[in-house]
Order: C-alpha cells, then sequence, then structure tokens
C-alpha cells in the first residue's frame, strides 16, 4: 500500500529517550506528558523529555531505593518521588530555594500509597488502598497541608489530567467506580457508578482491570470508556468499547457502544475526537466517529467503524551515532509492538525501543476510503485540520472524472452553509452582547472560534468556484452549480456577498462566465421561462425580467439577475 492507503501515522518528530534497561528505568507522567529516564535510581542522572520540551530537564538525586514513581508538579516547579508504599519525597525546582529534600507519609494508619497525581502546580493527590488524600505543597516551608480525604477500599485508579478527575476501582469485583473531581484546592467527589460486567462473575476475585478501562475527552465531554472483550447478547460476537459519559453534575450514563466485531487484545487512544482501536493480533486500527450518526436502540447509540481496518503507517526508525553511521538507512519501526504502551489521549510509547509518539490522523487518504460525500463531509466538518481537505473534496466533486451529481453537490453545499450560518449567527450575538454593554471580560461572552470547519463565501470562491469556471465543463452543469450555492446560502438566510462589498464578487464571477458563454443565452432564457412558470407572480416577474436582459452583456442587469434567485432549489436545470 501506498502512503495515501493510511490514515493513521506516528508523528514525524518523537521523543527520544535511553530504552529501558537494567539500569535505566523509564516513568511516564499522564499531566505532563513527560517521560523519565532514571539511570540507577536517579544516582548517575534523571533525563526528562517531553513533545513540547524544546530543553530536556537533566539532574541528579541521591539513590535511596528503587523509584516506584516520580513526576513533576505542573510548571515544572516541584519534584515527587515515591520510594516506599509509606511515603513520597519532594524537591524544590524554583529558583533561589532550597534543594533539600522533605517527605510526607500518608495520614492513614496501615495503608500502602499505590500512587499519586499533580492536580496543580502546589497540589498533589495520594491514592493509598485506604483511600485519597489531598495535599497542599508548602515549598518555602518545606511541608504540606493536608487539605481533604475520603476513606474507601481502593483497587486501583485511573487519572485524567484534561478533566482533573481521579478515577477508584471499587468493591472485590472492582466493577464500582468512584470519581472525583480537582478545582483551584477543593475535592468534589461525584456519584459513583457500576461498569457492567460481560456476563455474571463466577467468583468474587477481581473483575474489572484497569488495562480495560480509559478516560478521554471527546468533544468536550469527558467519557470513560469500557473495553469489553465479549459482549452480553448472545447474538453479538466480538468485543465492544462502552462508552459512559461521566459529567460534573448528575449521575453517570452510558452513551455508545462501538462495535469490533472481532476478539483479541486491544489498546485505545482518542485522536483529533475519534476514538483509534488498536489491534495486535491483525496489526491493524480502526476509528470511530460518535458524532456520526449509529444505531440508536432508546438507550444507546450502537456504531460501527468509519472506515476499514488500516495499519498505522509504515515508520522509519533513524539510526542514532556519529555522522559516518547516521548515513546508514533507517531501520523500519516494528509496529504494533508487544512492548508498546499506550496512554491518553494520543500517546504511543516504545520503553524498548526508546520513543514516545502522538498518534496522528490523515485526512486526506480519508476522502478515497469514504465515497459517501454527506456522510463525508459530516466527518470533516468535526476535524480540526479540515479546510483545505473540504475544499480539495469541493474541487474534485466538480471535475469531469469525479463529477457527482447535482443533489450530492446541494448536500455538501448545505452542510457547509449549515456550519457557516452557525458561526456567523454566534458572531452577530457576540456583537449584539458587546452593543449592549457587556464587558469583553465577563467569563459569560466568549468571542466564537472561528474553526477550520467554517467554510466562507471567499474561501468557496477562491479555491473552487472561480477555478472550477474556468475549465471547460458542460455549460447547463456549471450554471446548476453556481445558481445551487447561492440557494444554499439563501435557505439558511446567508447574504450573498456582491462586488460593492468586502468578499467575492459573485456577481462578476456570474457576469463573466455567461458573456464568455454568449452562444448560451437562448437556453438560459429559456430554462429560466420555465422555473418562472412555477414561481409566484412577483418572483416570476423578476425571473422574467432577469432573462429578458441576459442577452445585454450589462454587468448591473446580470447584478440584478443574480439577486433575484430564489431560496427554492435548483436541481431542475439538470
Amino acid at each position: 500500500m501506498g502512503e495515501e492507503d493510511y490514515y493513521l501515522e506516528l508523528c514525524d518528530r518523537p521523543v527520544h529517550f535511553e530504552k529501558a534497561n537494567p539500569v535505566n528505568c523509564v516513568f511516564f507522567d499522564e499531566a505532563n506528558k513527560q517521560v523519565f529516564a532514571v539511570r540507577s535510581g536517579g544516582a548517575t542522572g534523571v533525563v526528562v523529555k517531553g513533545p513540547d520540551d524544546r530543553n530536556p530537564i537533566s539532574f541528579r538525586m541521591e539513590d535511596k531505593g528503587e523509584v516506584k514513581c516520580i513526576k513533576f508538579s505542573l510548571e515544572n516547579k516541584i519534584l515527587a518521588v515515591q520510594r516506599t508504599s509509606k511515603t513520597v519525597d519532594f524537591s524544590n525546582f524554583i529558583p533561589d530555594s532550597s534543594q533539600l529534600e522533605y517527605t510526607q507519609e500518608c495520614k492513614t494508619k496501615n495503608a500502602n500509597i499505590l500512587g499519586f497525581c499533580w492536580t496543580s502546580s502546589t497540589e498533589i493527590v495520594f491514592i493509598t488502598d485506604q483511600g485519597i488524600e489531598f495535599y497542599q505543597v508548602l515549598p518555602e516551608k518545606r511541608n504540606l497541608k493536608l487539605l481533604k480525604s475520603q476513606n474507601i477500599n481502593v483497587n486501583w485508579y485511573m487519572y485524567c489530567p484534561e478533566g482533573a478527575v481521579i478515577l477508584l476501582s471499587t468493591t472485590v469485583l472492582g466493577n464500582v467506580l468512584q470519581p472525583f473531581y480537582f478545582r483551584a484546592g477543593t475535592m468534589s467527589k461525584l456519584p459513583k457508578f457500576e461498569i457492567e460486567l460481560p456476563s455474571v462473575p463466577k467468583s468474587t476475585k477481581l473483575n474489572l482491570s484497569e488495562r480495560d478501562i480509559a478516560m478521554a475527552t471527546i468533544y468536550g465531554q469527558l467519557y470513560v470508556l469500557f473495553l469489553r472483550h465479549h459482549s452480553r447478547t448472545s447474538s453479538s460476537t466480538g468485543a465492544e468499547v462502552v462508552l459512559y459519559h461521566l459529567p460534573r453534575e448528575g449521575a453517570c450514563k452510558k452513551m455508545h457502544i462501538l462495535k469490533l466485531n472481532r476478539t483479541g487484545k486491544f489498546a485505545l487512544n482518542v485522536v483529533d475526537n475519534l476514538v483509534v482501536v488498536h489491534h495486535q493480533d491483525t496489526e491493524t486500527s480502526v476509528i470511530f466517529d460518535i458524532k456520526l450518526r449509529g444505531e440508536f436502540d432508546g438507550t444507546v447509540t450502537f456504531h460501527h467503524p468509519v472506515l476499514p481496518a488500516r495499519s498505522i503507517q509504515p515508520y522509519q526508525i533513524p539510526m542514532a551515532g556519529p555522522a559516518p553511521v547516521t548515513s546508514q538507512s533507517p531501520v523500519p519501526c516494528k509496529l504494533y509492538s508487544s512492548s508498546w504502551i499506550v496512554f491518553q489521549p494520543d500517546i504511543i510509547i516504545s520503553a524498548s525501543q526508546g520513543y514516545l509518539w502522538n498518534l496522528q490522523v490523515k485526512l486526506q487518504p480519508i476522502v478515497n476510503l469514504l465515497p459517501d460525500k454527506g456522510r463525508l463531509m459530516d466527518f470533516l466538518l468535526q476535524r480540526k485540520e479540515c479546510k483545505m481537505v473540504i475544499l480539495s473534496v469541493c474541487s474534485q466533486m466538480l471535475s469531469e472524472s469525479d463529477r457527482a451529481t447535482l443533489p450530492v453537490i446541494a448536500t455538501v453545499f448545505d452542510k457547509l452553509n449549515h456550519e457557516y450560518k452557525k458561526y456567523l449567527d454566534a458572531e452577530q450575538s457576540y456583537t449584539t452582547a458587546l452593543e449592549a454593554g457587556q464587558s469583553r471580560s465577563s467569563p459569560l461572552l466568549k468571542r466564537p472560534v472561528r474553526t477550520q470547519a467554517v467554510i466562507d463565501q471567499s474561501d468557496m470562491y477562491t479555491h473552487v468556484l472561480s477555478v472550477f469556471t474556468e475549465k471547460d465543463m458542460p455549460h447547463k452543469f456549471v450554471i446548476a452549480v453556481l445558481m445551487e450555492y447561492i440557494r444554499s446560502l439563501n435557505q439558511f438566510q446567508i447574504t450573498v456577498q456582491n462586488s460593492s462589498g468586502p468578499g467575492p464578487p459573485w456577481p462578476l464571477l456570474w457576469c463573466r462566465w455567461v458573456i464568455g458563454k454568449r452562444a448560451l443565452l437562448p437556453s438560459l432564457s429559456s430554462a429560466l421561462l420555465t422555473r418562472a412558470r412555477h414561481q409566484d407572480a412577483g418572483p416570476a416577474q423578476s425571473l422574467l425580467y432577469a432573462a429578458s436582459v441576459l442577452a445585454v452583456p450589462c454587468s448591473q442587469r446580470l447584478q440584478a439577475f443574480v439577486f433575484t434567485l430564489l431560496p427554492t432549489s435548483c436541481l431542475w436545470i439538470c
């Protein structure tokens, strides 16, 4: 397969670190997205690297035993290191501050620390097997202050830094999850919820593993993803991913089920609001988009993969070493390796090879893999870097070789203008609120963000329609496409931009094209007359007048013609 067949790829600038070996231990911090390479317990050096770090952080620390966990606070001001099951050691990395370590022991008697999470630059949470302890770190005083604690039996925990939520697995089976939300020095206990296991457990041992749970933000909402290896229904084969929506207020609710239709070893990522499911046995991945229409049974929505399963694009690892050595050919990376570790949302780490990658979605190959233009447009409009791909799709469907039918073109125009109209309305509401006296600094007043999904008239004119009218295409088709776009604008009550105002000179585009096709004028006039007979008297008179003057090469009269177009479909012309 060529590059155009792969819709997933590893980033071309990964984080490279010393690979794991008996002397060097590797740790990952999910909050700062940093990799720690700790040699000999830190005595011979600690190197910290992250995707956005221009310069790695290097330091040494006294070897006081095996390091179980190591993380920087947000902004890298304080280092926390866990070496025992009872205590966590701290070191300040603040200029002009003491470098001496200070230690905090967990408060709960006989408890063992499972791990810890930084929730801010000076706030940290200890998770023990008997509960949760929320502390404020006071670096100047070199001690910690307990803010809040909660006693609860804990099997394992998971932290989502984007949502500032810690999830605790409780009960004997482990399938009752208790979330806690952290913000500005406060800890809030959210309603607990139960994960539905595939079948009734035959024993009372732990049935829900942290390997089968992930937390991620999808379309601005926090979800708990449960990889259920066997469906609860006998008629369904294969594993599935169950999405539970976890709101800040209210109960957690099961919302979506992603059908994998296969069994084996899986791993999950979330990239650009898409759920990516990796399958190790076949060395392929599939993607799901919960915004696309699925099958709703009254309770949950079932989704199938958006595209056929594909491997991640092959990746070449450059040879490290002196210049003469690096001239050698790169080494192919073993994809879907058993040594891969996946972290949310889009991190893949190979500790044995010493690389951290961000997983990325390639949009251009998807254009040819998703033939339904309406569904394709629904998919692309939700992606971050979609504008140029959408415009290329529009150009493609107007080309001679891949020409789409007019109903399909109308559907695409309507989907684009629906997004365009939403942005214009939001911008108008913002302007109105400012004129009414609301302050720009008000937390309730936010200027709408213009995403790449907003394809305005200037974009369409510059990249699609002005180029399209220059091609040698059937005359009726050109007229129909131009009229269809303006029809769509009118349908969404978007003012058609003209030559006297900002934006593309639509009437001049019409004028230039129609005057250049004078031989077509009689048939165009006839078409307009046919259409006018199906309109009300008032609009019909305008259309008849427009048709009667088309034979005169006058741009002003052509402008009058353009702006008499009605917000009704012009599918009749083809």
